[in-house]
């Protein structure tokens, strides 16, 4: 009898020594989880920080393209739309900003731009037939605030980027700065 007993704790060994038990693997999935949590928590912070540095290189661009039309298409005002803006100037057949920023509003890279301003009753409109702005002042607010972006920021015809935790929309004003919000250096 005791030799017959020894061929089963063997084979009781090898059984238990081949595989995991459940707690085993539970503790492994508990460990995944706790990774991939921390790595999606980093993801979006990732994203949250690109679409807020996009949102920041299309108002300066947008700023550029504003300067340039009123410089040399707008007799020192401003187009009216980002679609006048992106039109091509009848000399050079470029227009002030890229094809891709033309829309009115924008949303673009998880940021929704819009153009505002002061019109000019004017009878002369810009070189390419657009009507122009006074002064003007231009938003970026996050689609999705938290998500796509945690931060708001505007900019108007002094072309200086403004950024806050609140929307500027509405409140930004053509010139100076607005209400609420601080410099973005």
């Amino acid at each position: 009898m005791h030799v017959i007993e020894r061929p089963r704790i063997a084979a009781a060994r090898k059984v238990r020594a081949s595989g995991f038990t459940l707690v085993e693997l539970l503790i492994v999935i508990a460990i995944v989880a706790i990774l991939a949590s921390i790595s999606m928590g980093i993801y979006v912070h990732a994203r949250v920080q690109g679409n807020e540095a996009s949102a920041i290189a299309t108002l300066t661009a947008i700023n550029q393209g504003q300067f340039a039309f009123a410089q040399a298409c707008g007799s020192q005002h401003y187009a009216a739309t980002l679609a006048a803006l992106a039109a091509p100037m009848p000399t050079t057949g470029q227009g002030f900003v890229s094809p891709d920023l033309a829309v009115d509003p924008l949303p673009k890279t998880g940021y929704q731009f819009v153009l505002t301003g002061t019109p000019l009753n004017l009878e002369y409109r810009s070189c390419t037939g657009e009507e122009l702005l006074e002064g003007y002042s231009l938003t970026a607010d996050p689609l999705r605030p938290g998500f796509s972006g945690s931060r708001f920021f505007a900019t108007n015809t002094d072309r200086i980027v403004f950024t806050d935790s609140a929307s500027f929309a509405g409140e930004m004003p053509d010139t100076g700065a607005p209400p609420h919000g601080a410099e973005l250096k």
